[in-house]
């Protein structure tokens, strides 16, 4: 899955906003740098390249992307660890960023106070997460292909977890609630460019969790046809470009 997620999607979907997340971070002038969630470390490599004098320690709880991520981005510290949970110090870092990641934790708040207790003073919490399934057009495309492949009990990964923290107003209460101040808030739309419809649809179905569900549905080659299928005819064949919109916070203990 890693593997799929690094080829397909990265390109398309995450790259562009890490590259907004590393200037936003950049204007910090960090010195130790701590990643939460990072993946197979899209946001890790922009780190390291643009702020050459910072520690970066990057951190997953799947230990399949701390591997492969290991050796995406060597110039890190690459370390196995759950958010709710940090295997850290208090204070120990200048800045804390995460990348579309704050969505998968099972309680917010309590990892949003971890990030603030290994905030040194001064530092800041900078993170993004998805907006609404509907501001999102590849996964728009892609749904209503799990849809027309499964009419009845259709996998709702993408609007439940991706997409299911899009509300800011509780996204701000969370951070209240732990501790911290909300000094920035950002809607950002950014558009994707991928070669081809079928690639991001075969990245989608195996290099993120909805592949488990399709699995246990059965019927897998027809199930990647259908959902090709669908995709293109909303999207075209590719090259396709189609907007996408995150909130992006910067938050101070």
């Amino acid at each position: 899955m890693p593997a799929a997620y690094e080829q397909y999607l990265v390109p398309v979907v995450f790259r562009p906003f890490a590259e907004d997340l590393t200037a936003k971070a950049v204007a910090l002038q960090p010195r130790r740098i701590l990643e939460l969630a990072a993946g197979t470390g899209v946001l890790t490599s922009n780190l390291l390249t643009a702020v050459p004098s910072a520690e970066v320690t990057a951190t997953d709880l799947n230990e399949a992307m701390v591997t492969l991520g290991s050796t995406r981005a060597p110039g890190a510290v690459w370390q196995q660890a759950d958010a709710q949970r940090l295997p850290f110090p208090d204070g120990g870092f200048d800045l804390v960023v995460c990348q579309f990641g704050v969505m998968f934790f099972p309680d917010r708040v309590a990892a949003f106070t971890e990030v603030r207790r290994v905030l040194a003073p001064g530092g800041r919490f900078l993170f993004n997460t998805w907006g609404p399934l509907e501001m999102h057009a590849f996964e728009v495309a892609l749904q209503a292909g799990l849809e027309r492949a499964f009419p009845v009990d259709p996998p709702r990964f993408f609007p439940t977890v991706p997409h299911g923290y899009s509300d800011s107003t509780l996204v701000a209460a969370d951070l209240t609630a732990a501790g911290f101040a909300v000094e920035e808030e950002q809607e950002l739309t950014l558009e994707g460019r991928a070669a081809s419809t079928a690639d991001l649809a075969i990245g989608y179905l195996t290099g993120t969790p909805v592949r488990a569900a399709v699995e246990e549905r059965g019927n897998g080659p027809q199930v990647r046809a259908t959902v090709i299928e669908e995709m293109t005819a909303r999207l075209g064949p590719g090259p396709v470009t189609a907007p996408m919109t995150a909130y992006v916070f910067r938050a101070a203990p």
